[in-house]
């Protein structure tokens, strides 16, 4: 009897937890894209789309192999998803005119934004790059990804499944 009160109270606890979770959402910092212009993250999560953030930097293979993987779906993901790609460099200031060509060269199409000074990267305590996020058309932060291992793009389209159909 004692432990089924327990049990009781436990998960009563644990669901009023988890019902005062904060909502995480993006960040209010500016940075330029690759072309100069001034963007505000936060906007986009209110696109009323759902968006993918990914955090990476020219030297980084992984980061490059996960925005490349991605890129490859993105067409079929607007469609099915109604779902935006931004990428958010880390280059810093001696590294950074080497992303727009770079960019150019992957054939990227979709905003590439400059964390020069590691504003956002901070804001959203990035441990570490490649760094993917997945904000609902709602503009909240419902996944965060580190790392990248082939495949992880398929356990990114569940979670895209999962968004749509609510």
């Amino acid at each position: 009897m004692k432990k089924t009160i327990l049990l009781s109270l436990l998960a009563t606890g644990i669901f009023a937890l988890q019902s005062f979770k904060q909502t995480k959402r993006l960040p209010d910092v500016k940075l330029k894209d690759i072309n100069g212009i001034e963007k505000n993250v936060s906007d986009y999560g209110k696109t009323g789309r759902i968006t993918i953030i990914s955090l990476w930097a020219t030297n980084c293979k992984p980061c490059i192999q996960e925005i490349n993987a991605i890129n490859d779906l993105m067409d079929t993901w607007k469609t099915k998803y109604n779902v935006d790609l931004v990428a958010v460099s880390t280059d810093n200031a001696r590294t950074m005119p080497k992303v727009k060509p770079f960019v150019a060269s992957q054939g990227w199409d979709f905003d590439v934004l400059l964390d020069v000074s590691e504003e956002l990267k901070q804001k959203l305590s990035v441990p570490s790059i490649p760094y993917m996020l997945l904000v609902d058309k709602n503009g909240n932060i419902v996944d965060e990804h580190n790392g990248y291992l082939s495949g992880d793009e398929f356990q990114l389209e569940e979670k895209l499944k999962k968004l749509t159909a609510q």
